[in-house]
C-alpha cells in the first residue's frame, strides 16, 4: 500500500471516528446530505426484513451524492446502515444505476 492510501485510510477511520462520536448530536454534511439524513433511512436498511423505505428516505436516497460515498460505504454500519441492504433501498427508491461500489 502506497504512502498517499495509507493517509487516506487513515483520514477515513479518524472520519468515522469522528461521525460516531457526533453524530447524535451534530449534523455533518457529507455527500450532499447532513449525516442526520442517514436516520431517515434507517429503519430500511437494517435488520433482516426490513420495512420498505418512506418518502423522506428516498428523497435521502436521490440527494446523496452516491460516488462520493463509497469510499464511506464500510463506516455506514456505525450509523446502524447494513451496506448489503442499500442496493435494494436504492432500487425500491427508483435509483436504479447505482455507482459499483453500491452494486455488489
Amino acid at each position: 500500500m502506497g504512502k498517499n492510501n495509507t493517509i487516506i485510510l487513515l483520514q477515513f477511520a479518524v472520519l468515522a471516528i469522528v461521525l460516531t462520536i457526533v453524530k447524535e448530536a451534530t449534523s455533518i454534511p457529507i455527500c450532499n446530505i447532513d449525516t442526520n439524513d442517514l436516520e431517515k433511512c434507517r429503519a430500511a436498511v437494517s435488520g433482516n426484513n426490513p420495512p420498505a423505505p418512506g418518502p423522506d428516505c428516498c428523497a435521502v436516497a436521490r440527494s446523496v451524492n452516491l460516488q462520493c460515498l463509497c469510499p464511506y460505504k464500510p463506516y455506514l454500519s456505525s450509523f446502524g446502515i447494513n451496506p448489503s441492504k442499500v442496493r435494494p433501498l436504492l432500487a425500491k427508491c427508483g435509483i436504479n444505476s447505482p455507482p459499483s461500489c453500491f452494486s455488489a
